[in-house]
């Protein structure tokens, strides 16, 4: 028989989620941790979008085009990964997409404000400029996914983590 870890020892979700923590939580134990890994895959998937758009429709129609391109399937695909590994969540399907891309907004509307700069004044390439804004969307991403997208209210004394049955 089998014998639970230490409640010390069990990854706790932050931000009152509930339900079971996703795989990478579960291996790593620390959900900063788990969302630098998700984050990192999910950094260069999205860097891998830019590019690929870039190289595409960027071509025809510019950076901005190629950043909004990116930026619909970086959105989705990161949506997928931090729901599935790290911040285990169950229903409210849409609603969470909808706070999570709401967090991506966010960083969107600063990537097309810094993307211009770079590439018009700063004169880089798009594709470096991109990988420059990176590391301040990454942190916009944080503390917004940590602290809203996924967030579910804590249960009162007296009630369950059931919702009430129709």
């Amino acid at each position: 028989m089998t014998s639970s870890p230490p409640p010390d020892e069990v990854p706790q979700p932050p931000a009152g989620m509930q339900g079971a923590p996703g795989l990478m939580l579960r291996i790593v134990k620390d959900y900063r941790v788990a969302f630098l890994i998700v984050g990192t895959m999910n950094t260069v998937i999205g860097f891998a979008w830019f590019a690929l758009f870039q190289a595409t429709v960027g071509q025809l129609y510019g950076y901005m085009v190629t950043l909004v391109c990116a930026h619909v399937a970086s959105v989705l695909c990161a949506f997928v990964l931090y729901r599935r590994f790290v911040f285990r969540v169950r229903g409210h399907l849409f609603r969470d997409l909808a706070r999570f891309w709401s967090v991506y907004l966010v960083s969107l509307g600063i990537n097309a404000a810094l993307l211009p700069l770079l590439v018009e004044f700063a004169h880089l390439e798009p594709i470096i400029a991109q990988a420059l804004i990176v590391f301040v969307t990454t942190l916009v991403s944080f503390f917004g996914h940590r602290d809203f997208s996924f967030r579910r209210p804590r249960p009162h004394k007296g009630m369950t983590n059931e919702e009430p049955a129709q």
